[in-house]
């Protein structure tokens, strides 16, 4: 526990009046994706909702150097690196046919921060406040880096950023926005090639999509100790090779004899996107009130952009990708 952790110790951080203030002062502009109303805050689209459960972590939180915090965008494998890492670090407490996941969906083992951690601007964290979590604490956040927490940025805390190529990340997020839409019973419609045209933009939740991806490409290659930088593409190619990485990064590689007994082959099969899809706990419920938990895990395919996006589209963001990238060393691999 942190020294200076305590249960009392999130006061009232903002009045209405100011968060008011302050929501007027910054720039709106309304989402495709979900339909709702995004706001610019820090040089990033958030949902007007969460900014005063930003404020609240990024004024309030304070990191332990044990904690393993995963980040990245909205449907870049989040959810997948998440069942990855707790089973992980909690191999040796629990064995795949024990495993908390059997009975829980992945975003209910490893909370995020500004949706599941901190509430509005008068309420406390939960679950049971953050210093009640054991270390090393798992926990997750959307935000850029240069939006965390300062005691985030300055400790010990280790960052796994985890990224997809732009295409295949539009389409799931595509998907995803129209099973927001069902389940809040909207009569919106979602068009692919609106989305597209704010996703170019920069005007979708978290984005601009590429300044966000490589602040913490950038921040990898300077501090390496500080933040491992992964990709969905190669995690699915060669899943042994970068959860070797991972085992490594966090300071818990796999033993000889787990090596003998195929441990790491065991967590690969069990976190399948395949497998998860299938227990029960993630056949139906939700999450955050709206989203069904089976959204999350629904084909994690690489390369399926291609039944979505028209021929000048993939000009238009090829193009955007060879702007934005260059000079970075980041590239994605298309299958085209």
């Amino acid at each position: 526990m942190n020294k200076n952790e305590t249960h009392n110790d999130i006061p009232i951080i903002i009045s209405q009046e100011e968060l008011e203030s302050l929501k007027q002062s910054l720039p709106h502009v309304s989402s495709t994706n979900n339909k709702m109303e995004l706001i610019n805050y820090q040089g990033f689209w958030i949902p007007e909702s969460l900014l005063a459960r930003i404020l609240q972590l990024q004024r309030h939180f304070l990191a332990r150097d044990s904690d393993l915090i995963i980040t990245g965008l909205p449907k870049t494998g989040i959810t997948w690196l998440k069942s990855l890492l707790f089973t992980i670090v909690n191999r040796a407490i629990y064995p795949v046919n024990q495993n908390p996941l059997l009975k829980n969906h992945p975003q209910e083992l490893v909370y995020n921060l500004e949706s599941d951690i901190y509430g509005e601007a008068f309420e406390y964290p939960r679950p049971q406040h953050l210093v009640e979590l054991p270390s090393p604490r798992l926990l997750s956040t959307h935000l850029p880096y240069t939006s965390l927490p300062e005691s985030m940025r300055t400790s010990n805390c280790r960052l796994l950023y985890i990224c997809r190529n732009p295409l295949d990340a539009l389409t799931s997020l595509f998907h995803f926005g129209m099973s927001y839409l069902k389940n809040t019973n909207s009569k919106e419609i979602l068009r692919f090639e609106d989305l597209f045209d704010d996703f170019c933009a920069g005007r979708t939740i978290h984005g601009p999509f590429f300044e966000h991806v490589i602040t913490y490409w950038k921040m990898s290659l300077e501090h390496p100790e500080k933040v491992l930088f992964l990709k969905y593409e190669d995690l699915k190619d060669d899943p042994k090779h970068h959860l070797k990485r991972v085992v490594e990064f966090i300071g818990m590689p796999f033993t000889p004899f787990e090596k003998s007994q195929s441990i790491i082959d065991q967590i690969i099969e069990f976190c399948s996107i395949g497998n998860m899809k299938e227990l029960e706990v993630n056949k139906s419920g939700v999450i955050n009130k709206f989203f069904e938990k089976k959204s999350y895990f629904r084909k994690g395919e690489v390369g399926e952009w291609r039944n979505y996006f028209t021929p000048l589209m993939v000009e238009k963001m090829t193009k955007l990708m060879e702007e934005k990238l260059e000079g970075t060393g980041l590239t994605f691999k298309l299958i085209l």
